[in-house]
Parts: structure tokens; C-alpha cells; sequence
């Protein structure tokens, strides 16, 4: 039996942030059809041990492959040596046989993924004349969003902020080639979101970092750091006056802390999401109802997607003979 690995730097020039938010857009429609089976990943948390370990499997009978399983731990330690805070593998199996065909870098399908989500959700809620983006985090999320949502749509600025000044500073000078538009480092998140259309948020925070005094009217949040129960970077104003979209409900009901907290504070009732994005895209639900009404999309990450990723990436692979053949 052979089985194809598929490196980081493989998936990264295999991959473009445009060509996976195509194949995403079909993935969450196909999922708000009922096409997909997909349940809750299962996650272990072992005590006060550093790290934990997600499995999230997914059947989509619309790829080649159509099983997937993404193992990843999540170590919030690992930007300070260097490393990506999540680590682990994809592992695509026969829709015929269930032998293994492909293991690929879950790392880099994380990091392509989750920000080419952002960009659907963008495209689908934020106003069409809304043009500054604010980051907050100076991490790979950070810089995937960048990226992803700049090469997606027109911008006149970007803002990013973060714990560390000079880190910001960094960043956006890394960046500035790449973007397209001018991108300045903020003292603060309060002054990156000023008067800012669009925004994310991809930090560890475990409190807090965007508050709803901050915001202007018709903002559009993609909250994509906070995906466990107990965290989260939104205040609880700024989910009771938005509306709430997810990628998924059951997702965000058991792990979103955005949503979670929110609900226990009482600001916010157990519907308090209007729509998944799936359902945006098959015209099932609606999304932005004015230009003045504030759009959060709480990102938590779904199987599928990294199902679909894969999928496209070990395919384009395939024909390109790119990875490595190894005998399994």
C-alpha cells in the first residue's frame, strides 16, 4: 500500500486562500443540505497538563476522498518558541476501501482554512463599502486573515494590534508587501477598531479584547481566537447588540466562550444565533438585515472543512506528483 504525505510547505503551494474559500463554499452548503455527517469533536483536556488534543472526523460523499479525520493538539505556548500553537495530521481514507491514502500537514490546512472561512463570511456579511480592516493578534491566524481577506476584497488600510508593540510592528512591516494596502501597527486594540468596517479577532486571549464602545455601526467581527467554553475575545454588550452567525449552531453552543459567557451573564438567550454560513449560501437564511446593524461570525472550525481542504489539496498533489509516495 502507498500512502501520500503531503508537507506544510506542499499544502501552502497547493493551496491558495482563493481556491480554498471556493471549495468551502461548497462544503458548508453541502452541509447545511444534509449532505454531510459530522459529529461534535471529541476533545481531551488531560487536568492542568499543557495542551490538548481535538479529533474531528467528517464523511462527505462530495470528495475524492470522502472520509477524513484531522488529529490536532493545541498548545497555546508554542508561538513564544517559534511554533504554531496547533499541530497534527489530516488523514484521508478510501470512499471504497477505507485504506489510508494521504496524510497531510494539519497545521497549514488549519491555518488556510480557517481564514479562507473569514473570507466567505465577509464576503456574505460585512457592507460592500466597508474597506479598513482591523486585526487583533500577531499570530499565523493573524497573518493568514491578512491575506485571506485582502486578497479577497478591495482595502484602504489595515490596523493590527496586539499584546506587544513591537511585535505589531513586525508584523506589519512583514506584511506590508503582501497586503495591498497600507498596514500600520496600534498601541491598542481600541485604536486599531476605530472606524474599522471589518475586524478579527485571532488571539489566545482568555478575557476580553474587543469591547462594544469601540465598534462603529455596521461592523462586521470575524471572532476566531476564543474555542473553548471558559474563553473569549468579545465583551458581552458586543454579542447581545450584534447579530450572530456560526459555522455551526452545535459547535457554538458547546464551545464557543463568545457565546457561552454571554448566556450566562444573561445577555443573550440560547437562540441567539441567527444563521450558519452553510445556510447563507443555500439562500436558506438571510444575513446583514441594514448597514447599521453590527454581523459577528464566531469561527470555531468543522471537520468538513478540513475534509474539503484536504480532499482538494491531495488531488491537485495527485496530478501533480507533488508530496511524498511512502510505502504504509
Amino acid at each position: 500500500m502507498k500512502i501520500l504525505i503531503v508537507s506544510g510547505s506542499d499544502v501552502h503551494e497547493l493551496l491558495s486562500y482563493g481556491e480554498c474559500a471556493e471549495v468551502l463554499r461548497d462544503a458548508l452548503a453541502a452541509r447545511a443540505r444534509g449532505e454531510v455527517c459530522q459529529p461534535l469533536r471529541t476533545v481531551i483536556r488531560p487536568g492542568d497538563r499543557a495542551g490538548l488534543m481535538a479529533l474531528m472526523p467528517a464523511y462527505w460523499p462530495g470528495t475524492d476522498p470522502a472520509y477524513g479525520l484531522k488529529a490536532i493538539c493545541i498548545f497555546g505556548g508554542n508561538p513564544a518558541i517559534g511554533l504554531d500553537a496547533h499541530q497534527g495530521v489530516v488523514l484521508l481514507s478510501s470512499t471504497r476501501t477505507g485504506e489510508p491514502l494521504a496524510i497531510l500537514n494539519a497545521s497549514a490546512i488549519t491555518e488556510i482554512r480557517t481564514a479562507a472561512v473569514s473570507a466567505v463570511a465577509t464576503a456574505l456579511l460585512a457592507r460592500p463599502d466597508a474597506t479598513e480592516l482591523a486585526i487583533i493578534g500577531t499570530g499565523v491566524q493573524a497573518r493568514a486573515h491578512l491575506l485571506a481577506i485582502s486578497g479577497s476584497r478591495p482595502l484602504t488600510g489595515i490596523r493590527v494590534a496586539g499584546r506587544d508593540h513591537a511585535r505589531a510592528a513586525r508584523f506589519a512591516s512583514q506584511l506590508q508587501a503582501s497586503a495591498g494596502a497600507a498596514v500600520t501597527a496600534c498601541a491598542s486594540a481600541r485604536e486599531a477598531v476605530a472606524g474599522a468596517g471589518l475586524i478579527v479577532t485571532a488571539t489566545s486571549a482568555a478575557e476580553p479584547v474587543l469591547q462594544r464602545g469601540w465598534l462603529a455601526a455596521g461592523t462586521h467581527i470575524n471572532a476566531v481566537g476564543a474555542c473553548l467554553p471558559h474563553t473569549r475575545e468579545l465583551d458581552s454588550a458586543t454579542m447581545a447588540d450584534a447579530a450572530l452567525f456560526a459555522d455551526s449552531r452545535e459547535s457554538v453552543r458547546g464551545e464557543a466562550g463568545d457565546y457561552l459567557l454571554a448566556l450566562a451573564e444573561g445577555a443573550i438567550g440560547p437562540d441567539h444565533v441567527r444563521a450558519e454560513i452553510g445556510e447563507l449560501l443555500t439562500g436558506d437564511a438571510a444575513g446583514r438585515s441594514s448597514d447599521q446593524e453590527i454581523t459577528v461570525f464566531e469561527s470555531l472550525g468543522l471537520a468538513v472543512e478540513d475534509l474539503a481542504a484536504a480532499a482538494y489539496v491531495y488531488g491537485k498533489a495527485s496530478r501533480l506528483g507533488a508530496g511524498v509516495l511512502a510505502d504504509f
